[in-house]
């Protein structure tokens, strides 16, 4: 189960996006006293207490705006509405409940998800006590004050959204199968693939409503074995709100790959590699899941003997930290090599959940320090004392050394080459923890 998605939603100039960078820890959100400025939903992963979350920003909701861009915000908006876990209502103590507000609140009633309504701008919670109270009319619970800019009031709006993280993913427990998300750029052909994974070799078990209007969850079944795929079809692509659609599509790719076990990336045979696949294939890497490459299309295009290898080298160029992924050329229009498709997930599944002993694993760590000695500062050198192996999906693994700052990251690459080298790790990510030990220790 991935990470749980709080949306932070209301209407324009209520703060959402200085509360949001506030919690995300950066600012990342542009923050300007005009509405519509936050044009396209951003997010970050944030922790608070033992709850690690993906806090998804939006922009102002405009109910009744007829504006292209600000129907889009509206668009994007409910996006992030039907794939959170919980909705974080933003308004503002300064002007009081408005008519906007009880719009905003009517649309996220219908939601049926959890939601804090969180009354900003106080910047006195002894002068504004009385402006609170009104905010109960909203009929969405009790209003939570606090001071976006003066940084204050966080630790019960915070309590109050991780209260709902159990009782909502209790709700979508279910049986565990190994679970794939189709990603990638509008009209790459995702749809079409899962429509070939549904034909007539295999057999659908049951259609699952997805998380959002555009998002299907299949379960499918190959080899006796079931897989639970996820189609996120993307905003298409219209005249000149082209590149703000692009923008909004990002939210659905980041709640798939993040409750994904495998990202499948699809990439269009005729377009290439492109700048979009580069930021999809990044998400999945970042959140540690299995990944497999997959050129679609590959009917559609003029092959010599040399053209398979040439598309290979450009996405290890563009794409040079997966070079663990493995990559499959299909056409999910005619079906060609959609069974390698298969056999390559079930591969990733196995590296995935994959378990080395602590003895076999430190032979090849000694061995891989003999051959290429750490590195060393100013006289003092990293010492790597043991590994060990702690979890699965992906395989994650302590190091316990002298001193942090000597493990450089090409070091730490070179242990990471290694540890495949000897075991394969195919298809999946691998995570370092580092951890200090002295001498005595």
């Amino acid at each position: 189960m991935g990470k749980p998605i709080v949306a932070v939603v209301g209407r324009p100039n209520v703060g959402k996006s200085t509360l949001f960078n506030y919690l995300a820890g950066q600012r990342i959100s542009i923050v300007q006293d005009t509405p519509g400025v936050t044009r396209d939903r951003i997010y970050a992963d944030t922790e608070w207490l033992n709850y690690a979350f993906t806090l998804v920003d939006t922009g102002g909701i405009e109910m009744e705006s007829n504006d292209v861009i600000l129907r889009h915000i509206r668009a994007q908006a409910q996006i992030a509405i039907d794939l959170a876990d919980v909705i974080l209502f933003i308004t503002d103590a300064r002007t009081g409940v408005t008519d906007a507000d009880y719009e905003v609140a009517n649309l996220l009633r219908k939601s049926r998800k959890p939601i804090v309504v969180c009354v900003n701008k106080v910047d006195s919670f002894q002068k504004q006590a009385n402006d609170i109270y009104e905010f109960y009319n909203l009929g969405l619970g009790e209003p939570i004050p606090v001071s976006a800019a003066n940084q204050q009031g966080f630790g019960e709006l915070l309590d109050a959204v991780v209260a709902h993280f159990n009782e909502s993913h209790e709700n979508k427990e279910e049986e565990e199968y190994p679970s794939i998300a189709l990603v990638g750029k509008p009209n790459v052909g995702k749809s079409s693939l899962l429509n070939q994974l549904l034909g007539e070799e295999r057999s659908i078990v049951s259609d699952v409503a997805g998380t959002t209007r555009d998002s299907i969850d299949s379960i499918v079944t190959y080899n006796h074995i079931k897989y639970v795929f996820t189609d996120t079809a993307g905003l298409r692509r219209r005249n000149k709100v082209s590149d703000e659609i692009e923008k909004y599509s990002i939210i659905r790719t980041v709640a798939a790959v993040e409750k994904s076990d495998i990202t499948v990336l699809m990439i269009d045979a005729m377009e290439g590699l492109t700048e979009q696949d580069a930021k999809i294939a990044g998400i999945a890497h970042d959140r540690g899941k299995g990944i497999i490459i997959v050129v679609n299309k590959w009917d559609a295009i003029e092959k010599d003997d040399k053209t398979m290898k040439r598309f290979e080298e450009d996405i290890k160029r563009t794409l040079s930290y997966l070079d663990y992924a493995p990559r499959v050329f299909i056409s999910a229009k005619t079906g060609q090599r959609i069974h390698r498709l298969f056999e390559t997930i079930e591969a990733v599944v196995q590296n995935q959940n994959l378990r080395v002993a602590t003895g076999v694993l430190n032979e090849v760590l000694y061995d891989a320090m003999a051959m290429n000695q750490p590195p060393a500062d100013k006289g003092n050198r990293l010492k790597i004392f043991y590994a060990t192996q702690v979890s699965v999906k992906p395989p994650t693994f302590v190091l316990f050394i002298n001193d942090k700052e000597l493990m450089h990251f090409s070091y730490q690459r070179y242990i990471e080459n290694k540890f495949r080298e000897a075991f394969g790790f195919h298809g999946t990510s691998l995570r370092f923890v580092l951890r200090e030990r002295k001498k005595n220790d």
